[in-house]
């Protein structure tokens, strides 16, 4: 296991000195810092697992050295000391997000016990949040609103009844899904997942039961379908709200009775698989204009669950943003970049009509884009609405071939289109007036969309 990183700030060099040849001895790796500013310009350059500040320093408090490093994003864990101690600065402090306050002349028992449990309570906090993460991925946050979705997602995944989850594009839908997989007596079974808007009509059925040899042109092998292959697991249906009529009657049989047959064959095969289906559209609505079967839409919607948008919950936001910069960080090698709460106020304001999906996406580009060490206000507004005058320049280029500047619009337009829709494939697809077919096959062409079962929630 590697040694925890200490950092000491403290304005007396003989203490300083003392302190980093005593916690050493103790097999940690200690930096000091004489000041406030120097304390600063330590955090910035490394990731600390534990912090301990005087408060009183020549060039500042170090209360107030604890607020900016709060405010900065960084959860590391400070113990504050000072050898002026009242009630009322232990009180401030500990208001402030300090572990604990020590008085001095230090104590090295107590010392060395304030520091244990600081960073035993912060491993704990850091593997819940990684078996969080692990289970309910960007399901994350503090509001009332989504701890009520996690208990009813916790309740669902115990049974075995169909469940219909829906939201806004980009709200979470198939992370619900996987959580409730995951978390079922089916966990150890497959996940097996249809995207019902991103193939045409004809080849829903193929994909959905399998089919024989010889079933239609080019099928030149037995192939099982999403419901064999999901025996035992979960089947997940997402935009279950654009399977065409044909399709939905067919569904609805394989859900009564549980048994299918392949494309071409006339064996019937019995499957145990438990369906998920999602949909960013009004099913009630679509039932009454004869869009969507009704007894359909009742055996689907056995255990419903609605998905908030983000806008109604905005108090998630700043949980979620520094939850998407670690990750960010970690996959662009800026793991140094912090945010400010100037910035993260901003995105609080944001209406981010395409939801979580537009934040994650936001915050990345935030990471690639911000030239320095910390995301500030300025840095936010400016992704968020400076983006027109880049976008109205010139997009020719002497001496590029005609058809990759074309390619390279197309990729913009493309690029564009799907983030102003959430990443939502459908959605994009009827706004630029395209057959969703032809748009995934597009978007793959342009490196813009991997598989058909690319998240499209």
């Amino acid at each position: 296991m590697a040694r925890a990183h200490l950092l000491v700030v403290d304005d007396e060099p003989a203490i300083l000195t003392t302190l980093q040849k005593a916690l050493s001895l103790e097999g940690y790796a200690v930096d000091v810092a004489g000041g406030v500013k120097i304390g600063e310009e330590k955090l910035k350059k490394r990731s600390y697992d534990l912090c301990l500040f005087d408060v009183m320093l020549p060039d500042g408090d170090g209360i107030d050295l604890l607020q900016r490093v709060r405010a900065s994003g960084l959860d590391v864990p400070v113990i504050m000391m000072s050898g002026h101690g009242t009630i009322d600065t232990a009180v401030r402090a500990t208001r402030h997000g300090a572990l604990s306050f020590l008085e001095k002349p230090l104590n090295t028992d107590a010392l060395l016990i304030a520091i244990e449990t600081g960073l035993r309570l912060e491993r704990a906090e850091k593997e819940a949040n990684e078996l969080r993460a692990a289970t309910f991925g960007e399901l994350v946050g503090e509001s009332a609103a989504i701890k009520r979705l996690l208990e009813q997602v916790g309740r669902a995944a115990k049974s075995s009844a169909s469940v219909l989850v829906t939201g806004e594009r980009g709200t979470g839908k198939e992370l619900v899904a996987r959580a409730i997989h995951q978390m079922s007596p089916r966990a150890k079974g497959p996940l097996e997942k249809l995207n019902c808007a991103a193939l045409p009509s004809e080849l829903i059925e193929s994909e959905l039961f399998g089919h024989e040899i010889g079933a239609f042109t080019g099928a030149t092998k037995q192939r099982r379908g999403k419901f064999e292959r999901a025996s035992g697991g979960t089947l997940f249906l997402d935009e279950v709200g654009d399977m065409p009529l044909a399709m939905q009657a067919k569904l609805l049989r394989v859900l009564q009775e549980r048994e299918i047959e392949r494309v071409g064959g006339s064996e019937t095969i019995k499957v145990d698989a438990r369906v998920v289906a999602a949909t960013n559209r009004d099913l009630l609505a679509a039932c009454e204009k004869d869009q969507f079967r009704p007894d359909l839409y009742d055996r689907l919607n056995v255990v419903p669950l609605a998905i908030p948008p983000l806008r109604s919950r905005r108090e998630d936001i700043p949980v979620l943003t520094k939850h998407f910069l670690a990750l960010a960080a970690k996959a662009n090698d800026r793991r140094g970049i912090k945010i400010d709460q100037g910035a993260i106020d901003a995105l609080a304001a944001h209406s981010f009509p395409g939801n979580v999906r537009e934040l994650r996406n936001l915050v990345e580009r935030l990471v690639i884009l911000t030239p320095d060490d910390v995301i500030r206000e300025t840095d936010v507004r400016d992704c968020l609405h400076g983006g027109a005058s880049a976008k109205s320049q010139s997009l020719y280029r002497p001496g590029v071939p005609f058809r990759v500047l074309v390619e390279e619009a197309e990729r913009v337009i493309l690029q564009d289109a799907m983030a102003h829709h959430g990443g939502q494939m459908a959605a994009t697809a009827r706004a630029l007036d395209l057959e969703r077919s032809h748009l995934y096959k597009k978007a793959r062409a342009l490196g813009l969309r991997k598989t058909e079962s690319d998240e499209d929630d």
